[in-house]
């Protein structure tokens, strides 16, 4: 029978009888005393039972047989009420959690409107548009509705259509599907650039599903913010006005954020009436070692060799487990690591357990999902392309290999497990790093918090500007569509026709060039082509980086990672766009550093904090690669540096600031030889618990520190956005100043070490190797720089709402910075 995402019938007696309690599991993890100290805290959350409801009576009495089919004989109250909106007319956004049923919320309205549909004389009388974050996501759900759509003959026509759609299918599903299932990327550069291929699909289109919309957030989110009112203006050219139906995992005011998205008013839903069972949840802090790492600071075990532990000894159990990591090369380790030591106990687990990462090829994804949901893989290690809603039911166990950067995506992993009502174990495993060492020993801020809210700024000139020329070509621009895009749109109008970009005739912009619109930007923040990973030896295409990555992921030298295979890479050449790789074995991975100056473009708005000031406003960035560590594996020990020669790339963007006085640093008693270490080390901290207060990670913001900032002529710390134009993180920042900088203080202040380390000071992204560092220094000037916060009563620093400028002029790079600059590639990469 088909099967909905989050409604599985419950698991029979015996089955449920034979898995053991979530706290045996994690008895069994932590046997003796040395593994069981390493468990700073358990948080029990106790099962819920669920309130049913009825379907509206509008639904079709076929798809309510095809649900009562699927074991579902009642929908929970929050199901049955989206459906009545839904039905309505309204758009509507379901914020309930993992588990709750969200996809059967929207799927049962769309599946009976275009069950009416069909019986129009044309056959096509109505049809549905489904967007997904990844592809994983989209073919999951493709399987779902087909699945449901099987009883109902011909009359549901659903297809996916992404960039591993055949060619030769892509003409059928323009032509005949009812139900399209993509994500934003193909929207983008593929759906609306053709619209008039797509026209009959456009004119009878009722809905529009964004599933997992919580993860449209910063300069990702903008984008497609901007694509979906792109969707809106050709829709309204072909006649049909679209419901927007939104899925989300339980964020802080998503009506809004959902909003923002669409924009359109969006009704909220956000009683979850679904049953949940026990979860119980582990935070867990690897031990430190006998290891030293950069100026002797002490080092811990490293999250990636901890949750490879954990994996093998809970696959020897036969818990079924995923583990989420941060980047593909983590999945790739863990997955070899684990695979290596059960070796070692039974050579027959070694087959059940993987990675799973982006870049692999389409038919490996499918195999995997399809391993995974079958129980044929015990242990997976994998990016977050599965904590997106794939469908992973009968999941035991979920390892988080360090904290994910927002609340929301830690309950979205964790929810992973217990997806057929039994109980669950979630284990936080924490990084060397001042957030996860924080919040490992501040429950409160995991367990006691609100989720986040979802960030994002479609006004952002760097994301609306390509998207005007792009809706341009589509459709030359007119003054009716303008309120659509925004107020900023009137405004860069000109200025993309000084650019030679558009060019106004009579009463509308047209596109002026040959090249496609759509091409100006990558909506996941990609710039440029990607780069080609050749094997040098046969010259196979092992896969692509970004080019914004290339600088860090594929120098000269890097240690590149493929299917667990390993490679270094024997030459990057830019120019080319190429990196000719070879099969190696080193017994270390590696790890660019780099040199980050910083410029005030414009202070938009600035507060008095004693006598030091905290600033808001655009600024430009200058970064260049200069060199490369080698880390031992499993201990991340460094082995040697190798320079680099590679040249510098600017990034204009936000930035929150603060300076401090020389009274002030006299406060602090801190001398000039203690200075340039207690700004790099405040300002290291901050960048690591930044993603508490606003929803961004680590790798989404850099910093630089400068004991005397030409622009300023102050020592100043800085903190921007690793976006052009910026992505709404340096402005939460500033709003949340008092707060964010408190706990920063805290944070280096409680750690243990004596002098500094990765748990609170040091950076694993430093482009100075983590010197200077002061750490006593960084807590008397926070201590002293919030006394000047307190004393002058600013209470919000930006009462009247965000910035609303992004031009200035453009002075002379900074000398001297200590950065901590942002990741490259921070955007999902599965589209």
């Amino acid at each position: 029978m088909p099967m909905a995402k989050n409604h599985r019938p419950e698991r029979s007696p015996a089955d449920t009888a034979a898995r053991p309690s979530p706290q045996t599991v994690l008895d069994r993890l932590a046997p003796g005393r040395d593994r069981a100290s390493r468990i700073t805290h358990t948080e029990h959350l106790p099962p819920r039972a669920g309130r049913h409801a009825v379907w509206p009576d509008r639904i079709r009495p076929e798809i309510i047989r095809a649900v009562e089919g699927a074991g579902i004989e009642h929908p929970w109250a929050h199901q049955a009420l989206a459906a009545e909106h839904a039905l309505d007319g309204e758009s509507v956004v379901v914020s309930t959690g993992t588990a709750s049923g969200k996809s059967l919320a929207y799927l049962v309205p769309v599946l009976s409107t275009l069950l009416d549909g069909s019986e129009a004389p044309n056959g096509r009388g109505a049809t549905a548009l489904y967007l997904a974050p990844t592809k994983a996501l989209g073919a999951d759900q493709c399987r779902v509705v087909k699945e449901f759509a099987e009883p109902l003959g011909n009359a549901v026509r659903p297809a996916v259509y992404d960039g591993d759609t055949a060619f030769e299918e892509r003409e059928w599903v323009r032509q005949y599907a009812t139900y399209v299932l993509t994500n934003p990327d193909m929207l983008h550069r593929g759906i609306l650039p053709s619209h008039p291929r797509w026209s009959s699909f456009l004119r009878a289109l009722r809905y529009v599903v964004i599933d997992e919309c919580h993860t449209y957030r910063g300069v990702f989110g903008s984008h497609v913010a901007q694509v979906l009112r792109r969707l809106r203006r050709l829709c309204a050219r072909y006649g049909s006005s679209p419901v927007f139906l939104l899925a989300s995992a339980t964020a802080a005011e998503p009506a809004v954020a959902a909003g923002r998205l669409t924009g359109v008013p969006v009704r909220e839903i956000s009683d979850d009436a679904s049953p949940r069972g026990e979860l119980l949840f582990a935070l867990w802090e690897p031990p430190l070692t006998e290891l030293h790492g950069e100026k002797g600071a002490p080092v811990r075990r490293s999250a990636t060799a901890e949750t490879a532990d954990l994996l093998t000894d809970l696959v020897v159990q036969g818990v079924r487990t995923v583990a989420f990591v941060r980047s593909r090369r983590a999945a790739e380790l863990i997955s070899v690591i684990t695979q290596e030591r059960l070796a070692e106990v039974d050579r027959s687990l070694v087959p059940q357990v993987a990675a799973y990462r982006g870049g692999y090829l389409p038919e490996e994804r499918r195999a995997l999902e399809r391993a995974l949901h079958t129980g044929e893989l015990l242990g997976l290690a994998a990016t977050t392309a599965l904590e997106l809603g794939v469908d992973v039911s009968g999941l035991d166990s979920v390892l988080i290999a360090g904290y994910p950067g927002t609340r929301a995506s830690l309950w979205q992993q964790a929810g992973r497990a217990g997806r057929s009502g039994q109980g669950a174990l979630a284990v936080l495993v924490a990084r060397d790093d001042p957030l996860d060492t924080y919040l490992v020993h501040h429950p409160e801020a995991v367990f006691r918090q609100p989720v986040e809210s979802t960030v994002l700024d479609p006004d952002n000139p760097y994301v609306l500007a390509p998207h005007l020329c792009a809706a341009a070509e589509e459709l030359p621009l007119t003054d009716e569509d303008l309120p659509l895009f925004g107020p900023a749109a009137a405004e860069l109008l000109p200025q993309l026709e000084a650019a030679k970009l558009l060019r106004r005739r009579t009463r509308a912009w047209h596109w002026t060039r040959r090249e496609r619109a759509a091409d100006l930007t990558g909506i996941r923040g990609e710039s440029g082509d990607p780069v080609q990973v050749v094997e040098a030896g046969t010259g196979r295409l092992l896969g692509t980086v970004d080019a914004s990555a290339a600088h860090t992921a594929v120098h000269d030298g890097a240690v590149h990672l493929h299917q667990g295979r390993t490679y270094v890479v024997r030459e990057l050449d830019l120019d080319a766009g190429a990196a000719l790789v070879e099969r190696a074995d080193p017994p270390y991975t590696t790890m660019a550093r780099d040199t980050t100056a910083i410029s005030i473009l414009d202070t938009e708005t600035e507060v008095p904090w004693g006598d030091g000031r905290l600033c808001y406003g655009s600024v430009e960035v200058t970064n260049q690669v200069v060199s490369f560590l080698r880390r031992r594996l499993i201990t991340g020990e460094v082995l040697g540096e190798t320079k680099l020669d590679l040249p510098p790339r600017t990034l204009r963007t936000r930035a929150v600031w603060w300076t401090v006085t020389d009274d002030q640093l006299d406060a602090a008693r801190i001398n000039p030889e203690q200075l340039g270490g207690a700004l790099h080390a405040a300002e290291h901290a901050s960048i690591g618990i930044l993603p508490l207060f606003a929803t961004c990670d680590r790798w989404d913001i850099g910093g630089v520190s400068v004991p005397l900032h030409p622009d300023t002529l102050l020592p100043t710390v800085f903190v921007y956005d690793g976006h052009p134009g910026g992505a709404g993180f340096a402005e939460r920042a500033f709003h949340t100043a008092r707060e964010w900088l408190t706990a920063t203080r805290e944070a280096i202040a409680s750690c243990e070490c004596e002098a500094g380390c990765p748990s609170c000071i040091q950076s694993p992204k430093c482009g100075n190797g983590n010197d200077p560092l002061h750490k006593r220094g960084a807590v008397r000037l926070l201590t002293v720089l919030l006394r000047g916060a307190e004393q002058t009563g600013s209470g919000d620093p930006r009462p009247d709402g965000g910035p609303d400028r992004h031009d200035g002029a453009l002075p002379a790079p900074a000398d001297g910075a200590r950065d901590d600059r942002p990741s490259e590639a921070t955007a999902p990469r599965d589209a």
